[in-house]
C-alpha cells in the first residue's frame, strides 16, 4: 500500500513540475468562489420565501420553514464572517510598510 503511494507521488513529481496557480489565477479563482457563494446564499433566500408563502398556504410545516430559514441564517453569517476577514487582510495589507 505505501508502494503504491510512493509511485503515484513520483509519477505526479515527475509529470507536472510546479501546479500552483498565479496570483492572478488565485484571484480569479477566489473572485469566482465568491461569486457562486453570495448565488448560493440569495438561492436560500428566495427558497425561504418560497417555503414562507406555502407555510401561509398551509403547504408546508413549520419545522421544514424553519430548517430553510435556519439554514439561509447561516449562509448569510458565513458571507458575513468571509466579508470581515477579506476586509481586515485588506487593511492589514494597507498598514504594512513599503
Amino acid at each position: 500500500m505505501i508502494q503504491g503511494l510512493t509511485g503515484v507521488g513520483s509519477t505526479l513529481g515527475a509529470a507536472g513540475g510546479d501546479n500552483r496557480p498565479t496570483p492572478a489565477e488565485s484571484m480569479e479563482q477566489f473572485g469566482d468562489y465568491l461569486k457562486r457563494a453570495l448565488d448560493s446564499v440569495a438561492r436560500q433566500e428566495e427558497a425561504v420565501a418560497r417555503t414562507t408563502e406555502q407555510f401561509i398556504l398551509g403547504n408546508v410545516d413549520v419545522s421544514e420553514l424553519m430548517i430553510v430559514s435556519e439554514q439561509a441564517k447561516l449562509s448569510l453569517q458565513l458571507t458575513a464572517q468571509i466579508r470581515n476577514k477579506v476586509i481586515e487582510a485588506y487593511q492589514e495589507i494597507m498598514r504594512m510598510q513599503v
